[in-house]
């Protein structure tokens, strides 16, 4: 894995790609925020260039993209409610970025983003290791598409998942006007601060949905075997086996 730190310009983007090349892999996954920033833009198209397959795994900006990435061949994942954190100095610090984070991570897994994510990749991987061009996902994870993967039986279950995870995706609404439009400080702290709010409660919606599920004892579980299949299971006591196309 190679990072670029948090400001993903072109001219660090440009020595990461070399680095990567430098591998020879199979298979590349370019993961940042808004892939159609220059920076993003310039490594994908370095990647791609040297015919070396691509997946894009990006936030709601990166929606603007999706002709180009379709038009070069290049796989994406693209999740409308990984919303960008409130950074700004007057109101971050470890502990908000802690709470923030925990919060979105609670959305992501419960919705099913996650396991949307870990089966599209699965299935990527899976192409490489039986030495075929690897299969690369398009999809735009939307509040449908995630609470599908995540499983769900009951029906309030879903409809608090898909709640959880609107209110998650504007969080990035609130996020984005504070740190880049907003300049005086006792409002943008203020927007910042109530994007925080509302992933505080989508988290909390989404916590709602999962222990709904595990009152009915129907809870998805796909953990894998040690040769990469994945095994499913839904109830608590019970052995996990393999999904059946």
């Amino acid at each position: 894995m190679v990072g670029s730190g948090a400001k993903i310009s072109a001219d660090d983007l440009e020595e990461i790609a070399s680095e990567i090349l430098d591998f020879k892999p199979d298979l590349t996954v370019v993961v940042s925020p808004n892939a159609s920033l220059p920076g993003p833009t310039k490594i994908r198209n370095r990647l791609s260039d040297s015919r070396v397959p691509v997946i894009v795994i990006s936030d709601r900006a990166a929606k603007k993209s999706i002709e180009a990435l379709e038009a070069q061949g290049i796989g994406y994942l693209i999740i409308e409610c990984d919303s960008m954190i409130g950074a700004r100095r007057e109101f971050l610090d470890c502990t908000e970025m802690a709470i923030f984070n925990a919060d979105l991570i609670k959305v992501l897994s419960i919705t099913g983003v996650f396991s949307l994510l870990c089966s599209a990749m699965d299935e990527t991987i899976e192409t490489c290791r039986k030495g075929a061009r690897p299969k690369l996902p398009t999809v735009l994870v939307d509040k449908e598409a995630a609470v599908k993967a995540a499983g769900f039986s009951n029906e309030y279950a879903k409809v608090k998942a898909m709640a959880a995870y609107e209110i998650a995706r504007h969080v990035a609404d609130l996020t984005t006007e504070g740190c880049f439009a907003v300049k005086e400080p006792h409002r943008y702290t203020r927007l910042v601060a109530a994007g925080h709010e509302m992933m505080r409660v989508a988290a909390g919606l989404a916590d709602e949905a999962r222990e709904m599920e595990k009152s009915q004892d129907t809870v998805q579980r796909t953990p894998h075997h040690d040769d990469g299949i994945i095994l499913r299971k839904t109830k608590l006591i019970e052995k996990p086996e393999e999904q059946k196309n």
